[in-house]
């Protein structure tokens, strides 16, 4: 009877799957279809996690890492008793509706990242697995796990081609993450037909060579060889597991499974009736048979009561051990971030300095009052700044570490820093050079979607690094993460305003910053301070009447900015001097205040920033000035190239007076 109901349940999947793509006319049915009996079994028999409380902190995770294949997930989540229900379905892929193409997190109830764009679900695994390892470290006692859950996640073969998954799977095996498990979905087809036509490595080998135990089961149908590979992957505590699933896309529909046009097309009415008699499907479209009843019931009951279980051992835990439940409350409550901010002594920064000095020693001062401070760099930590000096290293022989080494994996390091970031319990911060934010790019997109407030340190921001040359000295990047949809970007002029930049970082809930800091030494303003949180503000004001001419700049350039100010003043001008760390926060400004700062009817207006002029004249209007870099830098000391490209004090006065005169 078990078999029969769990073929029943499998079939569900796929024939809800199917009729949602077709109803849709968009979507892909393959993978919902031949990975069904391994995503069943998972969240039948092995997966613990609870429907009617999708937050749990105890969950074992589940990331569709394939995220077209997102049907299956939503069928998942409304089989098991999820709060997503059948006319939910129905609207697959349409407006406002909460099944849309990709998983979405924070859009439908269980979905725990956003995925879609390849290999970044697996690389938050990684992340979320990281996450679970340093909590149970932490808080874990003999006879008490109450940090003890798995990752899970599903992968195809075009994850397994994206390079991010090897950066993410390289490290995982490296810090031998043994409560992550990876099902194979290897059906060796892909959008253009089979994957032999640029894919002929071996996985399995591939993997092993990272360090991973690896698995397979030969035929992706068989319920009881996948729960038996998932019950021998848990045994491995030391390695993750990979389990290749060798399965038939679109398994079921005869005339489609096996085929590239399964991937990512409706299998068209004719095909749809026939994979209905092919699996023996009785029910009406949209309607699952009564039996799976039984299905979500077990789901619901196993959950609640696996979650109640823990509650008392969590309570009995905090009884016997009280200075863990503050402790608890400091990690999962943001206990030691509040704690921090109320803490003036963090956010004062005396010195002229670079602005990767300042953050390093504000990074410092954080580590002492805010326990769960995790983070690192891209194999870039002496020079961005951000080694926590009394922290030390996660390592596969040390869990409790909180200095974290990605190697140079930037990718990954984006992606693994957004899972621990949704896992929760952490404050994590990730960092490398401002260039290479053109590796990290697609995961940074997705802090902004999903809302996650990580941090991105990026350092040697501008031609201002000198020597390095081109490939290293960013021009686009700063319009580039100005672009992205709820990322805010703070390039700080001084040490006063870094700290103003990590105040923000930690503070932000739904917004990823991105602080952008220097190389090179600054000047400490007096001014500065406080007023940087709102974006833009005067940091020198006209003498003796209202200002003739703005002078505005982000980070190293205000120095400029500053300098050609006080020699206009002796040639008898007003000018003022607006220092601009942010764009995103100032246009969160009242309009009042933002006219304040830059009144409309002043048009005499001059902007400077080391890149991309693109995009200022939102702020000079047509009838002002930039200087800027439109095109590449060169290899030579820092302060040489400023001059030679005119980022120079002369040359701000030079504009300003053919703006005057």
């Amino acid at each position: 009877m078990e078999k029969i109901l769990d073929q029943l349940a499998v079939n569900s999947i796929r024939i809800l799957s199917a009729e949602a793509v077709e109803k849709a006319k968009s979507g892909h049915p393959g993978l919902p279809m031949g990975a069904a009996p391994m995503a069943y079994t998972l969240w039948s028999r092995v997966m613990n996690h609870n429907p009617k409380n999708p937050a749990w902190k105890n969950r074992d995770r589940f990331i569709l890492s394939a995220g077209h294949g997102s049907m299956l997930l939503y069928s998942l989540l409304h089989l098991f008793g999820y709060d997503l229900n059948m006319e939910e379905i129905k609207q697959f892929r349409q407006w406002d509706s909460q099944t849309p193409g990709h998983p979405e997190y924070g859009h439908t109830t269980g979905v725990e990242t956003t995925t879609g764009p390849l290999g970044q679900g697996i690389a938050n695994a990684v992340g979320m697995a990281m996450a679970e390892a340093r909590l149970a470290a932490q808080f874990n006692k003999e006879n008490y796990p109450v940090v003890d859950h798995y990752t899970y996640t599903l992968v195809g073969d075009g994850c397994m081609m994206e390079g991010i998954s090897s950066e993410a799977s390289s490290l995982a095996g490296t810090l031998g993450l043994g409560k992550l498990i990876v099902l194979y979905d290897s059906n060796e087809i892909s959008i253009e037909g089979r994957t032999s036509l640029a894919f002929r490595e071996n996985v399995k080998k591939r993997y092993e060579a990272y360090g991973w135990q690896v698995l397979q089961v030969k035929n992706g149908n068989e319920i009881e060889s996948i729960h038996e590979a998932l019950k021998e992957a848990k045994k491995d505590r030391d390695h993750p597991t990979l389990i290749e699933v060798v399965t038939e896309i679109g398994y079921g529909a005869p005339a489609k499974q096996g085929t590239a046009s399964a991937h990512g097309e409706p299998l068209g009415a004719e095909n749809l009736a026939e994979a209905k008699s092919f699996l023996n499907w009785k029910e009406e479209p949209f309607v699952i048979p009564k039996e799976m009843e039984q299905v979500r019931k077990a789901a619901e009951t196993r959950g609640q009561k696996n979650e109640a279980a823990w509650e008392m051992m969590l309570a009995e835990y905090f009884k016997k051990y009280p200075e863990m439940a503050k402790e608890w409350q400091q990690w999962y409550g943001n206990a030691g971030v509040m704690e921090a901010l109320d803490q003036d002594s963090i956010w004062t920064y005396d010195k002229a300095d670079a602005t990767r000095n300042a953050s390093g020693e504000i990074i410092n001062r954080l580590a002492k009052v805010i326990p769960n401070l995790i983070g690192g760099s891209a194999d870039l930590a002496p020079s961005t700044k951000t080694l926590m000096k009394e922290r030390e290293d996660f390592q596969p022989e040390n869990d409790q570490g909180s200095n974290l080494r990605f190697g140079v994996r930037e990718h990954a390091m984006a992606a693994i820093g957004n899972g621990m970031s949704l896992h929760g319990g952490l404050v994590p911060y990730v960092a490398t050079f401002f260039v290479f934010t053109d590796y990290m790019k697609a995961s940074m997109r997705l802090s902004s979607l999903m809302k996650q407030p990580l941090t991105y340190v990026l350092t040697h921001d501008s031609i201002g690094l000198g020597e390095d040359g081109p490939t290293h000295q960013p021009i686009e990047h700063l319009m580039a993460l100005r672009s992205v949809p709820n990322m805010i970007v703070f390039r700080p002029a001084d040490g006063k305003e870094t700290a103003m930049g990590w105040k923000l970082a930690l503070t932000s809930r739904e917004t990823p910053v991105s602080l952008v800091l220097t190389r090179q030494k600054l000047p400490l303003y007096e001014n500065t301070g406080e007023e940087a949180l709102k974006g833009a503000y005067v940091l020198e004001d006209a003498e003796n009447g209202e200002p003739d001419v703005l002078l505005m700049a982000t980070g190293s350039e205000v120095e400029l900015i500053a300098g050609a100010a006080a020699k206009l003043r002796e040639k008898g001008y007003r000018p003022r001097v607006i220092s601009m760390p942010s764009w995103e926060l100032f246009e969160k400004q009242p309009q009042e205040y933002r006219e304040s700062i830059m009144p409309p009817t002043l048009r005499k207006r001059l902007a400077v920033e080391a890149g991309s002029t693109l995009g200022w004249y939102k702020y000079v209007g047509l009838d002002g000035k930039t200087i800027g870099l439109d095109h590449f830098g060169a290899s030579a000391p820092g302060n040489a190239l400023f001059e030679k490209f005119g980022l120079t004090v002369d040359n701000v006065v030079e504009k300003a007076l053919e703006l005057l005169e």
